[in-house]
């Protein structure tokens, strides 16, 4: 079931990066990035983001959420992350297609990893069109995709 996380409640906080600091550590091993941003995020760091965050859950047990901000008619994710215990269930798949039929939006963007191969191809699958490719340092490149709805 998907339903919405209220990021500013402490133990919903937890339970999002109980989820997230797994996920991001299979994407630095991918990359081989391994300090990526939010990598150090805290619970109190994630409930003053301004995000608005959804959760997929079996029972009680978060196993993916995906964050994301709405700026006009613009959707812009933050964060798209599924613990490795439920990687290849769809769960991704679900939480996009969720937030993807919000009203009044005309476009979503997100961007990755450039050497996250799964995540590149999700989103390619997905409709997402590579608009730009951003050098951060010597070891990080990130990739900027957009899908018009």
């Amino acid at each position: 079931m998907i339903k919405e996380i209220n990021i500013k409640d402490r133990k919903a906080a937890e339970q999002v990066l109980s989820v997230q600091l797994p996920a991001y550590k299979i994407e630095a091993e991918i990359i081989g990035y391994p300090d990526l941003p939010p990598l150090k995020d805290s619970a109190d760091a994630l409930r003053t983001t301004g995000e608005t965050f959804f959760g997929y859950f079996t029972g009680e047990k978060l196993c993916g959420a995906i964050s994301f901000k709405e700026k006009n008619d613009v959707l812009d994710i933050h964060r798209l992350i599924v613990h490795p215990e439920h990687f290849r269930k769809g769960i991704a798949q679900k939480l996009l297609n969720y937030i993807g039929r919000r009203p009044i939006i005309k476009k979503m963007i997100v961007t990755t990893g450039s050497k996250n191969t799964p995540a590149v191809a999700f989103y390619l699958k997905n409709g997402f069109k590579e608009v730009e490719m951003i050098k951060i340092n010597d070891l990080l490149t990130i990739t900027a995709f957009e899908k018009l709805l």
